[in-house]
C-alpha cells in the first residue's frame, strides 16, 4: 500500500527525512487534503508545512472533466522532491464530475475517460489508490446503479493493464441517489468486478454517520467496524477520512465538519487514533479551511492529542 513511499526514501536526502524526529507524531499516519494550485509539487510543501505525514490530493482540477497530459517534468519534481520521503502515505482522489451509474450516454462517456485518465496520471505520480465516489443511479434504481459501476469499473480497468494504482471506492452519506451509503453495496460491487484485487475502499466518518451508522462512542464504532470487516473485509480499507458531521446521524446530508465540533464528537475519532488496528491505516481531514491552513493546524493538533489520551 505504501509502495511509492518506499521508493522515494531511496531518493530523498538524509536531511529531509532526519526532519521526522522533530515532529510531534512521526508514526502516525495523519495530515489532509491539500491543494494542487501552483503544480502537484506544491501539495507536498504544503502538507509538510503543517507536519503531515500523510496526505491526499487531486491528479487534476477537480471541477473540470479532462486535463492536459502531466509533463515529464512536473512527475519527476513531484516523484523527487526533497520532502516526498517525509510523507509516509500519498494517495489521490478522483474529480467529482465522474459517475460510473450515469444515465447520459454522453456523461458516462465522459466518467470513463475521466477516470481512466485519472487513474493514469495518479499512477504517473506512484500513488497506490484513486478514492472515487461510487456514483448516483438518478432515478434508475440501486440494483441497476450498482451494476452500470460494476460494468464500468471492468471497462476501465480492462483498458489499463499495467497501472498499478488501485480504485478505492468511498462510502457515501447516500444524499440523492447516491450509491455506496451501505457496505452490502460496496460490497456487492468487489464482488462483482472482473479484478477485485484491483479495488480497496475508503472509509469517511461523516459519510457513514449520516448514512445511519451510529459511531458516538467506542462501543458502536466496535460494532460499526464489525459490520464492515463482515461484509468487506479489513484487508480491504486503504484510506479514512476524518470528519466530523454537520448533520445528524441517518440524515443523508454530506456536510463536513471540524473535529469535535459536529454531532459525531470527540469519543469516534480517540478510538480510531488509538486503536492499534488502523496504525498503519493513512487518516487524513477534509474539513474546512483557508489558504494558510490554520483550520489544518486546528484539526491535526486535536487528532494527535487524541492519540495520547
Amino acid at each position: 500500500m505504501f509502495r511509492s513511499a518506499q521508493h522515494d526514501n531511496k531518493r530523498v536526502p538524509r536531511q529531509a527525512n532526519q526532519s521526522l524526529i522533530t515532529d510531534h507524531q512521526p508514526r502516525l499516519l495523519l495530515g489532509a487534503h491539500m491543494s494542487i494550485r501552483g503544480g502537484v509539487s506544491m501539495a507536498i510543501e504544503r502538507a509538510r508545512s503543517v507536519h503531515c505525514t500523510a496526505m491526499q490530493m487531486f491528479v487534476k482540477n477537480n471541477m473540470q472533466w479532462f486535463a492536459r497530459p502531466l509533463a515529464r517534468e512536473e512527475i519527476r519534481e513531484f516523484i523527487d522532491h526533497i520532502q516526498r520521503g517525509e510523507l509516509l502515505a500519498v494517495f489521490a482522489h478522483a474529480n467529482y464530475l465522474i459517475n460510473l451509474a450515469a444515465t447520459n450516454a454522453q456523461f458516462h462517456t465522459n466518467s470513463i475517460r475521466a477516470l481512466s485518465e485519472e487513474l493514469t496520471r495518479a499512477d504517473q505520480l506512484e500513488l497506490p489508490f484513486l478514492v472515487l465516489h461510487p456514483g448516483a443511479h438518478l432515478g434508475a434504481g440501486e440494483e441497476t446503479g450498482l451494476d452500470k459501476v460494476v460494468e464500468s469499473i471492468d471497462r476501465v480497468l480492462a483498458g489499463l493493464p499495467k497501472i498499478k494504482t488501485r480504485i478505492a471506492l468511498e462510502t457515501t452519506a447516500g444524499q440523492g441517489s447516491c450509491l455506496g451509503y451501505k457496505f452490502e453495496q460496496l460490497a456487492y460491487i468487489i464482488s462483482r468486478v472482473r479484478e477485485p484485487e484491483r479495488v480497496c475502499v475508503c472509509l469517511d466518518t461523516a459519510h457513514v454517520f449520516a448514512a445511519g451508522y451510529d459511531i458516538r462512542n467506542e462501543s458502536s464504532l466496535r460494532k460499526t467496524f464489525s459490520e464492515f470487516d463482515w461484509m468487506i473485509g479489513r484487508d480491504r480499507l486503504a484510506a479514512i477520512h476524518l470528519n466530523d458531521s454537520k448533520t445528524a446521524r441517518g440524515s443523508r446530508v454530506d456536510r463536513h465538519e471540524h473535529i469535535g465540533k459536529g454531532r459525531i464528537g470527540l469519543d469516534a475519532f480517540r478510538f480510531i487514533m488509538r486503536d492499534r488496528r488502523f496504525r498503519k491505516i493513512p487518516k487524513v481531514l477534509e474539513t474546512p479551511k483557508g489558504k494558510d491552513l490554520a483550520e489544518d493546524v486546528m484539526n491535526l493538533k486535536t487528532l494527535r492529542s487524541l492519540a495520547n489520551k
